[in-house]
């Protein structure tokens, strides 16, 4: 009867998360000829093709998003199992997805003390949307993330699995920038799905106030960038706001505040992951 290497999987699940062949080589260790032998190794076992080859890197195939979720659960009993018997700290790898925003306001610091108490957990971090973090977390290319939510109606959550409220805020490159005079209030936002463009312009429309939307970029740092050149007024959470960047406090709407969730790929996710989730959670909750 066939069996599935640990190795295999963990250079699998690593392939697999990064999407090319020689990214997954860098963080097993291995080089990219020495992966592409395992991943056919893999294939012979299960019989199956697993990744469809792109000019950009691999995706998986039907059988290979299927292996995936076994992977994950059998690598993370298998961590679970090795560290319980070792009777040691925390041990393992962990897939974490966040906003950039979020990443940029609060991690620097909590990364490094996660870190120096946790030396033997990997934290990869998957920086996206939470509209782009949700289909991850479907398939396990990531373990957790950290979500925005709206505080109630569509897509709420429930009371106790918020663990902080951030309020959106409006930033310019001065606290009443020439913008605020134009017939149209130029905006820069992220995509239409995300939680922030529609919270602008339900804002925006509820007021009354005219707006067109000048620029667009899914990237934190392109929302800034255009901010600061002038072209538009964008809208970030309020923690996230740059030292040289204004929050536009007048001559514009009021900005609800949303909810910071945990949410996780498992419904049982593995030690190492609920505790990293809880330490996100407390930490970013005692602010």
């Amino acid at each position: 009867m066939a069996t599935l290497d640990i190795l295999l999987l963990r250079s699998f699940v690593a392939v697999a998360r990064a999407g090319s062949f020689r990214a997954a080589a860098d963080r097993v260790g291995r080089t990219q000829s020495a992966v592409s032998l395992q991943m056919k190794r893999l294939e012979d076992i299960t019989g199956e093709r697993l990744f469809h080859r792109t000019g950009s890197g691999v995706t998986l195939t039907v059988a290979g998003e299927r292996l995936m979720v076994g992977a994950v659960r059998i690598l993370s009993a298998h961590d679970e199992t090795l560290a319980s018997i070792r009777a040691q700290g925390l041990q393992g790898a962990i897939a974490f997805g966040c906003p950039e925003d979020y990443l940029t306001a609060f991690f620097p610091d909590l990364l490094r003390r996660y870190g120096r108490d946790n030396p033997e957990v990997e934290v990869e971090i998957v920086c996206a949307p939470t509209v782009a973090l949700r289909p991850l977390l479907q398939r396990r290319h990531i373990d957790l993330a950290i979500v925005s939510v709206p505080l109630s109606g569509p897509g709420s959550a429930p009371a106790e699995e918020i663990f902080r409220r951030e309020s959106f805020a409006w930033i310019a490159n001065a606290p009443e920038p020439d913008l605020l005079t134009a017939p149209f209030l130029p905006l820069a936002l992220s995509s239409p799905e995300t939680l922030d463009h529609r919270t602008a312009k339900s804002a925006l429309e509820e007021a009354g106030r005219p707006y067109r939307v000048t620029h667009a970029s899914d990237g934190f740092a392109g929302l800034l960038a255009i901010a600061r050149a002038g072209l538009a007024i964008s809208l970030v959470v309020r923690s996230a706001v740059p030292s040289d960047l204004h929050v536009v406090e007048t001559g514009l709407p009021p900005l609800p505040e949303i909810g910071m969730s945990i949410a996780y790929a498992s419904t049982r996710p593995s030690p190492v992951v609920r505790a990293f989730g809880e330490f996100i959670a407390g930490s970013l909750g005692q602010a």
